[in-house]
């Protein structure tokens, strides 16, 4: 249960804007969240404990503006509420912190680093998760932890997260049409959980062997009909062969019957 100093009157998530109304700096900000969320939506397609939201202002005052990350998760709170959804997270409605905060970094420094860690660190986000190509020299990828009340940065890439029961890294392939460096979730073996793209990929991939594995068997249940086939018309003609040389013994005035 979360606990603030705060006045008697708490608005509602409608009553709240819904946005900062500030735009994403790089389209990135956007679509790496927005692939975080696809995989999770087919990873946990049958839990409704969890919400993942992308660009969504959280409330921790009512007097005081949201802070906005480019991606959180929250377990433990309902998907949904109804078919208009969210449009806040509102801290004294949820009474869950999110558990999980991504930053997207762009070419307009927004902090992520110094003051959003620090506001993170003081609401209490267990996972602060900063991504930024545009690094020379230190790791794309940062993840802090929230321990004792102070972040520490955890090593690896990726970095297994046990109170999600999932792994967070960053490696190349393909999404949107676009080869690059992107974010993934990850097994605790360290095995990448695919993309929807690769899911439908693999899937009509197993679908064809599976059509081949068929057609190669009914090639071979026609094969074995042929040899079946082939063989009853040998042996009638085998058949006919001893009915004619029979035929033929006789006409010479000898009994094949007595042949010894």
């Amino acid at each position: 249960m979360l606990e603030y100093n705060l006045p008697r009157y708490l608005p509602s998530a409608e009553e709240l804007p819904d946005s900062d109304e500030t735009p994403v700096d790089n389209e990135l900000q956007e679509l790496i969240p927005g692939l975080l969320k696809a995989i999770l939506l087919i990873l946990w397609s049958e839990r409704m404990d969890w919400l993942f939201a992308i660009d969504m202002g959280i409330y921790y005052h009512p007097d005081k503006p949201p802070i906005v990350p480019d991606g959180f998760l929250s377990l433990g709170v309902e998907r949904f509420y109804d078919e208009e959804l969210r449009p806040s997270y509102v801290l004294w409605d949820e009474n869950v912190v999110p558990i999980f905060v991504l930053e997207v970094v762009s070419q307009n420094y927004r902090k992520e680093y110094t003051t959003k860690l620090d506001e993170y660190e003081a609401l209490g986000v267990l996972y602060y998760v900063i991504y930024s190509s545009r690094r020379r020299r230190k790791p794309h990828l940062e993840v802090h932890k929230l321990v004792n009340g102070k972040y520490e940065l955890q090593e690896g890439n990726p970095v297994w997260l046990p109170e999600i029961g999932l792994g967070i890294g960053c490696e190349r392939g393909n999404y949107c049409g676009v080869t690059r460096e992107w974010m993934y979730w990850y097994d605790e073996q360290g095995q990448r959980y695919l993309t929807p793209a690769e899911q439908i990929k693999q899937e009509t991939q197993r679908a064809q062997q599976e059509t081949q594995r068929a057609q190669q068997e009914t090639q071979r249940a026609q094969q074995e009909t042929q040899r079946a086939q082939q063989e009853a018309q040998r042996a009638e003609v085998a058949e006919q062969r001893v009915q004619q040389l029979t035929e033929q013994l006789r006409a010479l005035g000898i009994d094949p019957d007595n042949l010894a």
